[in-house]
Order: structure tokens, then sequence, then C-alpha cells
């Protein structure tokens, strides 16, 4: 509620400053609170804005947040902080205390309280990362190799360093497991289907991009695919026209 209130006051300044209504895009959780700043405050924001991108956002709920909770593992001593890292910075920001919105049970209670307006255009946006077991095994054993790093001449002692597990290895495996334990595909945190707000224009592109490239592209892209600035360019240019054939919008003459 807290972020929706402040995303609500962003929306109204910007719109008091440019006298122009707004376009938002919400990547992970953040497409859920821009879109609960419209589901609660539409009698204000309703001509201030143009339309919502829903960026990989768990808008029905998330697998990870009800298992853990299910499980209890918020309270178990032995919670293996790769999982909890990724939890938290790939869709919490940092705050524990949002794992329970984030449950099938929570975000259907409130989206049963607080549904997104159904005359507001919205684009939903969805990927799918993946790996073969040959590669997963090579980034295991890359993960648990240490290095010894031994002083300049004179001194004695040396230290020990551990090879940092990439963020995108993380998600494929969190994707391989989320695929196994429901049978679903997913971007490493967020599965497709649960990223689709129901009436929303669905973008699902067949390219293996996990939950980071939308805000951490790879350094390594194919220079013959779109990037995600291109990407996101191109999801508020659907956006536009969306709420131009809705009427939402008046063509410019």
């Amino acid at each position: 509620m807290a972020n929706a209130a402040t995303i609500k006051e962003h929306i109204e300044k910007l719109y008091c400053r440019y006298k122009k209504p707004v376009v938002i895009l919400g990547h992970s959780k953040g497409g859920l609170d821009a879109a609960a700043a419209l589901s609660i405050y539409w009698n204000k924001l309703g001509d201030k804005v143009v339309g919502l991108v829903l960026a990989q956002s768990p808008y029905a709920g998330n697998p990870i947040a009800s298992d853990i909770l299910r499980q209890g593992l918020l309270k178990h001593v032995n919670l293996k902080k790769e999982i909890m890292e990724i939890v938290m910075s790939g869709i919490l920001n940092g705050d524990l205390s949002a794992i329970e919105d984030l449950t099938y049970e929570k975000r259907r209670e409130f989206l049963r309280s607080y549904p997104l307006p159904r005359e507001i255009p919205v684009v939903s946006f969805h990927t799918e990362t993946k790996i073969n077991m040959s590669i997963l095994t090579k980034f295991y054993e890359v993960a648990n190799v240490k290095f010894s790093i031994t002083a300049t001449a004179g001194v004695k002692n040396s230290s020990k360093i551990s090879v940092p597990w990439p963020l995108s290895s993380m998600l494929a495996v969190m994707a391989a497991l989320l695929k196994l334990r429901y049978g679903e595909k997913s971007d490493g945190l967020v599965t497709r289907k649960d990223a689709e707000a129901p009436g929303s224009v669905v973008v699902r592109p067949q390219r293996n991009l996990d939950h980071e490239w939308m805000v951490l592209p790879s350094l390594n892209e194919d220079r013959k695919e779109a990037n995600n600035c291109q990407v996101i360019e191109a999801l508020f240019t659907l956006l536009i026209e969306v709420a131009l054939r809705k009427g939402f919008l008046v063509p410019a003459n």
C-alpha cells in the first residue's frame, strides 16, 4: 500500500508538471505496485495515465513465495542463502515482509478487493529462460571452485576466495526447478502464466531471456536481436496503440 501511494504521488507530480498523461512500465514487483496504485486510486488517476506495461511481473502470484511460507522456510536456520538472495533481489527488492503479499492466496485476496480497472490499457510481457544439463553441471563445478591467492614475497599469509555463481545461472537453476515442480515455464522467478494480467495484450517472446534481462542485459547479446531498451520502446509503442484503439487516447492531428 505504501509503494502504491508513492507511485500515485509521482504520477500526479509528472502530470502536473508536463500536463500530459503518464505511460507506466513496472518490472517484477514494481509492476504489482504500479497496478495497485491504479487500482486503489483510479478515481484520482484515471485521467492522468495512458496505460500500464507489466514486465515480468508476478501478477497472479509467485510459487516460490507460496512454497517458502507453506514450508515455513523463513524460520528455518538452514535456508539456503542463494535462494533468499534471488528472491530478495529479483522480486522483493530487499523486503522479506513482501513474500507473503506474493503468495497466490494473498494475491487473489488483493485482486478481489482491488482489480485493475477494465478500461485501462495493459500490456503483459513475460519471458522464459532455460539451460541444458551439461551447461548446468559446468556452472555447478565452477561455482564450487576455490582459488588460492598467494601473498607477495616476504608475506606468509594467503587466502582463498570462492567464485561467485552468476545470477543468470541461478535463475536458470530456478527455472529448471519450477519446470520440474509445477510443469511451468518461467524466467527463473516468475512463471509465464502468472505474468499475464486478465484482459491485457500479452507479448510472449520465444528468446531465452531470464528475469534480470530487462534491467541487466547481457554484454554478450546477439546484436541481431533487440536489446532491452529497444524492447521497452516497442512495449510503450504497443501500449499507445492499444490505448488509441480503446479510445483512451485521442490521435494527434
